[in-house]
């Protein structure tokens, strides 16, 4: 497997992906070694070493839209999940109160439970910090209905190893499994569904008779989640002056409006408390990636900086503008930076915010806005960039 870490390896992997795109609706429920038949751009994504829209755009230089549209709908996903949290950022909040541990976790998260697929996961989830998407919902599923372990743990255990972990996508999802996300909706993990799709040279059968027929586990009085943050504050950007702050939550500034300031200086942080040892190793080279390229784009000098509170102190603090991190841990170490001396100003990719609006709801409603929008032209906002 290969999970690109910089711009350009990230930018290759799209290329050749592309070429093979017209087969993903067939191929990607199934679970292969070395997961040939998806992209395994997810990390590259997430930390927005791409664009969801360009990744979304490569493969029509090829495809007709109708042949990747489940690629398409799949790329979008992250999208979708990234607004709806964004308009409802307690989920995220409640999702941290909830995460207590269990005695019987430890036993499932070191692959030693008594479903031998589910360890091989737990065990490749530890070893590469990637599971195929369909895994992902085995697992979660086992965790959650059979193994009756709560799911804000198990969402925990996903966040502290994968590559691609983001904090709305992998919340969301867990609360889908769960019976959360959509009231009366759960999903189980199948003893059918698992042998059909898994591989045969990975598939131990060992315990699945325990997954011949799953109970599940049905949450009380759901109450659907409010959305509590309509707005975000629009910034002007000006032209040249202040700090430009590069995290990674977005390594890809110069697509962005930022891409023309000029900044006096270029601080680039990474947050790597908490962060497993290959989860650390992928940031630090995609880091590097961003800092090599930043200089080169801006003609300023670039610092790498271990944290930004500290740097700021340091500093006596000063003004920074920067791209805005979506809910999760970087976000919620905002009010600590204000409280540091640093004078944010933090710009939203108008891509973000124009899609965000159509995030109120349920994922179709989303994806039948988006689908009318990109078929008339009017999203991406700026055309669909010639990558290759």
């Amino acid at each position: 497997m290969n999970f690109p870490n910089t711009r350009d390896q990230a930018l290759e992997s799209l290329r050749e992906f592309s070429s093979r795109a017209g087969r993903y609706s067939r191929d990607r429920n199934h679970v292969v070694p070395g997961h040939g038949n998806v992209s395994c751009l997810s990390a590259a994504i997430r930390h927005r070493l791409l664009t969801e829209w360009e990744v979304a755009a490569a493969p029509l230089a090829k495809y007709a839209p109708s042949t990747v549209e489940k690629f398409t709908q799949e790329v979008y996903w992250r999208t979708y999940w990234k607004g709806w949290l964004s308009l409802r950022p307690q989920v995220w909040t409640n999702y941290l109160e909830g995460i207590e541990d269990h005695p019987d976790a430890e036993m499932i998260r070191q692959g030693k439970g008594p479903v031998a697929v589910m360890n091989d996961f737990a065990r490749e989830l530890v070893e590469t910090g990637y599971l195929h998407n369909h895994a992902r919902m085995w697992f979660s599923a086992y965790w959650v209905h059979v193994a009756r372990l709560p799911w804000e743990l198990g969402a925990k255990f996903f966040q502290d190893h994968l590559l691609d972990f983001d904090p709305a996508a992998n919340t969301l999802s867990w609360r889908w499994v769960a019976g959360l996300q959509t009231p009366g909706k759960t999903y189980l993990p199948r003893r059918s569904n698992i042998e059909k799709y898994l591989a045969s040279e990975l598939l131990d059968a060992t315990g699945l008779e325990l997954l011949e027929n799953p109970t599940a586990l049905v949450p009380r009085n759901v109450e659907r989640p409010e959305v509590t943050r309509a707005s975000l504050p629009e910034v002007e950007i000006p032209k040249a002056g202040k700090v430009l702050w590069i995290h990674e939550e977005d390594l890809n500034p110069e697509s962005s409006p930022l891409g023309d300031y000029r900044p006096s200086k270029i601080v680039v942080t990474g947050e790597f408390g908490g962060k497993s040892k290959l989860q650390k190793e992928w940031l630090g080279k995609a880091l590097n990636d961003v800092a090599a390229r930043a200089e080169k784009h801006y003609g300023a000098s670039v610092e790498r900086v271990d944290d930004l509170i500290a740097w700021a102190e340091g500093n006596g603090g000063t003004e920074v503008l920067a791209l805005r991190p979506e809910v999760g841990p970087l976000y919620d170490r905002l009010n600590s930076l204000n409280e540091a001396g640093v004078e944010l100003s933090l710009v939203l990719r108008p891509e973000d915010r124009y899609l965000r609006s159509f995030a109120k709801s349920g994922f179709f409603g989303f994806w039948k806005k988006l689908q009318s929008r990109m078929a008339s032209g009017e999203f991406p906002l700026y055309g669909q960039r010639e990558l290759f």
